[in-house]
């Protein structure tokens, strides 16, 4: 299952028009990239609930067949929590012969090897397996504090270094056996860290980690989410970056850029991408497609949303340019 029915309120203005799914990463979204992980990983049978905009996720995905999966969708007309809207699908994911399915999220950007993680949640006999990652500022994430033998024995949610119990950051991408439904509260709306997690504390139920050293990033910042887009660019996220190498560091959807330009790598540029004569380009640098760069424009280390439009003599740097709202 893909959770892809956030609100995404801490990447607006990105997310102001769009979910956060569809936020794109190297021009194409997000959750794109996660869809292509799981068809890589012959995770064919996938399910993604939505809300928020949840039409467009629909509309840009369709039955997943495009991407060599088979895509179906939950449709929350209310937020049903991290854990609720997984019960919510329950039968899709218990209804075949595989004992543990996959929870991941639809829009943060990783390249995890799924395959380790099943592997590592094949050699034991809990409940759970959760992917985590060593991350060097606790105070941003959730951590998992486990055993010498991986067993999860608490969490701590963004402790100061001082506090903190753990270096492990809670990825948000879960393999579970068919018995965690048992452990729901009673109600419709559910939260893994707060309701599912607890109770399987509580009941003393085994549940193990799987420490990885892939890429993974939540981005659950407008840094992190241009941060994202520069690793998917320079080749530090394992994921699909569309275009032709034109130059050197300079990946274009549409061919070279005009002459009359100055331009340093790495560089992704779009498709149907106007850039004015006279313009400074300085990588990392993504452009969306569509996107209109003016004459004399300086632009350095930022990513330019598709549609969105510099003006002629705009100076930019370490910044993301959303189009003007409709």
């Amino acid at each position: 299952m893909v959770l892809a029915a956030g609100l995404g309120k801490r990447l607006r203005p990105v997310t102001f028009e769009i979910p956060k799914p569809l936020a794109p990463v190297a021009n194409r979204p997000v959750m794109e990239h996660i869809l292509e992980l799981l068809a890589r990983h012959a995770l064919g049978e996938v399910i993604a609930n939505t809300s928020h905009l949840g039409d467009r996720i629909q509309d840009r995905f369709g039955d997943g067949s495009a991407l060599g999966i088979e895509l179906a969708y939950s449709e929350e007309e209310e937020l049903l929590g991290t854990a609720g809207g997984v019960r919510n699908v329950a039968d899709f994911l218990t209804g075949g012969d595989e004992d543990s399915f996959l929870v991941i999220s639809g829009d943060a950007l990783t390249d995890i090897d799924l395959g380790a993680l099943r592997e590592r949640h094949a050699s034991h006999d809990g409940i759970a397996t959760l992917a985590v990652k060593k991350v060097p500022d606790s105070r941003e994430y959730g951590v998992v504090i486990h055993g010498s033998d991986g067993r999860v024995e608490g969490f701590q949610e963004k402790p100061p270094a001082a506090e903190a119990l753990s270096d492990l950051a809670n990825c948000g991408i879960y393999a579970f056996r068919r018995e965690i439904f048992d452990f729901f509260p009673d109600r419709p709306f559910s939260d893994w860290a707060m309701d599912v997690f607890p109770a399987l504390l509580d009941s003393d139920v085994s549940f193990y980690v799987h420490e990885f050293g892939d890429y993974w990033n939540d981005i659950g910042s407008l840094d992190e989410y241009r941060q994202g887009n520069f690793d998917a660019l320079t080749g530090a996220a394992g994921v699909r970056v569309e275009g032709e190498e034109v130059a050197k560091g300079v990946v274009s959807a549409d061919g070279p850029p005009p002459s009359g330009t100055e331009i340093t790598g790495p560089i992704l540029i779009g498709r149907d991408c106007e850039i004015g004569a006279g313009s400074w380009l300085h990588g990392p640098l993504v452009i969306g497609d569509g996107a209109t760069i003016g004459p004399g424009a300086r632009v350095r280390e930022s990513v330019v949303l598709p549609g969105a439009e510099l003006a002629r003599g705009t100076a930019l740097g370490g910044a993301i340019v959303a189009p003007s709202r409709s």
